[in-house]
């Protein structure tokens, strides 16, 4: 057996191995937007920026580096002027994630009124780092009874998963999601797979027993 692909320098220690990303259901995803304050500043602030992670599939340096210009929620959009690569995207908002980032606006307004801040802003106006909103959401997965890892990049897969469902073309996806190409997006959404198949399989009947 040729072993060669397996072998590596000695006293280099072995990569651990990658772990698929956790797809949450429709509910866990509400049900962790739910778990934020709807009264506190913060809790008002994750609200939107959960869904914008989930709904709108933005990576979370993308949805951290958004300013009040990328934002046109008359016309239901987001403006990606930082994406991987330095790519830009524009990207649709639904209803809903448009309320909740309403209302974070509304309430951000009689906090830090100048417009230099960006959207998800600290109470104090500055930019809100990553690290904190990676140990933000195990903590409200825990609050909300998720039995899964929760963090940013599986909100993403999520919203790749649900546009897979949804039987959104693969060159649709590829441009929500801000990919290079459609191999990437590919490799993306066979993560996907084993839940598109779970479902597939729980929906067929037969006769008889």
């Amino acid at each position: 057996m040729d072993t060669t692909a397996s072998r590596r320098p000695p006293g280099e220690p072995a990569r651990p191995r990658r772990r698929p990303p956790e797809i949450l259901t429709e509910q866990e995803a509400i049900a962790l937007i739910r778990a934020c304050s709807a009264r506190a500043s913060s809790g008002i602030r994750n609200r939107a920026l959960i869904a914008v992670l989930w709904r709108c599939g933005l990576r979370i340096a993308e949805a951290l580096a958004l300013e009040l210009r990328d934002l046109d929620l008359e016309a239901s959009t987001i403006r990606v002027r930082h994406g991987k690569g330095d790519k830009s995207r524009t990207v649709g908002v639904d209803h809903q994630t448009a309320a909740l980032l309403a209302r974070w606006l509304d309430h951000r307004r009689g906090l830090w009124p100048g417009a230099r801040a960006p959207v998800f802003c600290t109470l104090h106006g500055g930019r809100v780092d990553a690290s904190y909103v990676r140990h933000l959401l195990p903590r409200l997965a825990r609050r909300a009874g998720i039995d899964r890892r929760v963090h940013a990049h599986g909100l993403r897969h999520t919203y790749a998963a649900e546009l897979a469902r949804e039987r959104a073309p693969i060159n649709v996806i590829r441009d929500a999601l801000g990919h290079t190409s459609l191999a990437v997006t590919d490799r993306y959404l066979r993560d996907v797979a084993p839940m598109h198949v779970i479902e597939t399989m729980r929906a067929r009947r037969w006769e008889g027993a």
